[in-house]
């Protein structure tokens, strides 16, 4: 048998599944109703009005020094420096800050409702059945601990970071806290509901034989629960690091000081070289924040 004719016999036999193929007809239909009724007009989008804006928008992306002239690396290199200097790292160092702040105080919530609300850990016997059944005030007790934390835990990431920090700017005004709360909260909602399920799926036969052996609850999250979970756990809380770099920038959108906040106001200025060069630096700092998460991470891995 040929090459070619072994290949084609490899096609004629491939799997086929009708699941899958209804589902992209059914997808390639959405796409195409969505195009239809959100009046997507790729004249308007490429008319000759548009174009001259996107034109002079390119052309006032250069320093304003070298607008209209021949590019020179050293005006164009002493221009950065003289941004960089005067608000770029004061921003960035503004931006990384609060992503710190934000991602500590997440974990600190996180590791504080983890445990009441995975569903082995909160019961009135931990991962052992009860010689006799508990009372009835006990079961409900533990019953609504667990429930509580859960709800809490939904709430926190339900609602989004940049809600809260539109809500906490109420209160604390244009500091540098509405963006470390809203981060810290929305994400110590996510950090929690993590980590809970990292409990529930943890294996129950040591966890039982420590509670068989005598061993209180707080005995066993200090001496097994925490040390089995915390390798797993802290790839979330780097991963979840990188996110709050980025959104700690955005959230400078509503007057916090960040790079956010800098590049609303070049824009605001009509400053474009000025907001790009923002951009650009905030885009270097979720790269560096990324390169630390993802050896912080490789480590952990390793270690397991």
């Amino acid at each position: 048998m040929t090459r070619d004719a072994a290949i084609e016999g490899l096609y004629r036999t491939r799997p086929r599944s009708l699941y899958l193929r209804l589902t992209a007809a059914a997808v390639a239909a959405i796409v195409a109703v969505s195009w239809w009724s959100g009046d997507f007009g790729l004249d308007t989008l490429m008319s000759e009005r548009r174009l001259r804006n996107l034109r002079r928008f390119l052309a006032e992306l250069r320093p304003h020094q070298l607008q209209g002239r021949h590019f020179d690396l050293s005006v164009a290199w002493h221009w950065a420096r003289d941004l960089l200097a005067d608000r770029g790292l004061a921003a960035a160092g503004a931006t990384l800050a609060i992503s710190i702040a934000a991602i500590v105080l997440a974990g600190i919530l996180a590791a504080l409702l983890c445990l009441p609300a995975a569903r082995n850990f909160a019961t009135p016997e931990p991962f052992v059945g009860a010689l006799r059944r508990p009372g009835l005030a006990r079961t409900a007790w533990w019953k609504a601990l667990e429930s509580g934390s859960r709800s809490i835990l939904i709430f926190a990431r339900a609602v989004p970071e940049y809600i809260w920090a539109f809500l906490l700017l109420i209160l604390f005004g244009p500091t540098a806290w509405p963006a470390v709360l809203a981060l810290g909260i929305h994400n110590a909602g996510i950090l929690g509901k993590l980590a809970s399920e990292v409990v529930e799926d943890l294996d129950r036969a040591p966890l039982a034989a420590l509670r068989a052996a005598g061993a209180t609850r707080g005995q066993i999250a200090v001496s097994a629960i925490v040390p089995l979970v915390f390798n797993r756990t802290l790839l979330f809380f780097f991963y979840r690091w990188e996110t709050c770099v980025r959104d700690a920038t955005i959230l400078g959108l509503l007057g916090i000081v960040s790079l956010g906040y800098w590049i609303q106001d070049a824009r605001a200025r009509n400053h474009y070289d000025e907001m790009l060069f923002l951009v650009l630096l905030g885009a270097v700092l979720v790269i560096i924040s990324d390169i630390i998460s993802a050896v912080a991470r490789e480590s952990v891995r390793r270690a397991n």
